[in-house]
């Protein structure tokens, strides 16, 4: 009876023993699933927020290259802008000295340049009363020679009028065509009479050809 008796408390203790390891185990590797599921979420979460991370960087240098590209075009275009302003001064206006304004070009294009100098000033008359512009040999026609070589700066000594004729019918208004006598210098002269006065010119164009008027 004793034996029996001892044998059934053995059992029982194993089969306690057994019971204790085996739900150690189980418990372990419940631990052990949790934590694998904790981690592939983790890793699947981690993959997408680098991702989405990345695309935002990808996206942000995009704007940013995007926008520096914007900028350069912008100050291109600007200084395009400037540099045409410029040349178009620099092409409309060579020299401004003083009173004295040249510019490119004139009235057609046989003119190579046009002087216009607001402090000219009539050249003085010796004629009294009514005015009448004379195109021959004579006080009037003195005059307007006179005019001609004020505006061009050529004395009148080495100057050779080529056409000296009235201007758009106006008799008040002349217009001739000089040049140095070796013809290294050639004008087209724009003059107007002022009552007591006399002529003065209001414009030079330097001119490639002397037999265009």
């Amino acid at each position: 009876m004793s034996t029996d008796t001892n044998n059934n408390v053995r059992s029982r203790s194993e089969n306690r023993s057994k019971r204790k390891k085996t739900n150690i185990i189980l418990n372990g590797l419940i631990i052990l699933v949790i934590a694998l599921i904790v981690f592939v979420s983790y890793s699947i979460f981690k993959t997408k927020d680098d991702n989405n991370a990345e695309k935002q960087n990808n996206t942000n240098t995009a704007k940013t290259e995007e926008t520096a590209a914007s900028g350069d075009t912008a100050a291109q275009t600007d200084d395009d802008k400037a540099s045409n302003t410029d040349d178009a001064e620099e092409d409309s206006t060579e020299q401004k000295d003083g009173d004295e304004v040249i510019t490119d070009g004139g009235s057609d294009s046989n003119v190579i340049k046009t002087i216009e100098n607001s402090s000219w000033e009539s050249v003085g008359t010796a004629q009294t009363g009514e005015h009448t512009a004379t195109y021959s040999e004579g006080v009037d026609w003195n005059e307007q020679v006179k005019a001609l070589a004020y505006g061009t700066g050529i004395d009148e000594s080495n100057m050779t009028v080529w056409f000296l004729g009235n201007n758009n019918h106006d008799p008040n208004k002349s217009i001739g065509t000089v040049s140095t006598k070796d013809k290294s210098q050639k004008y087209r002269v724009y003059i107007e009479w002022v009552d007591g006065s006399g002529w003065k010119p209001t414009k030079v164009e330097e001119i490639k050809d002397l037999n265009i008027r």
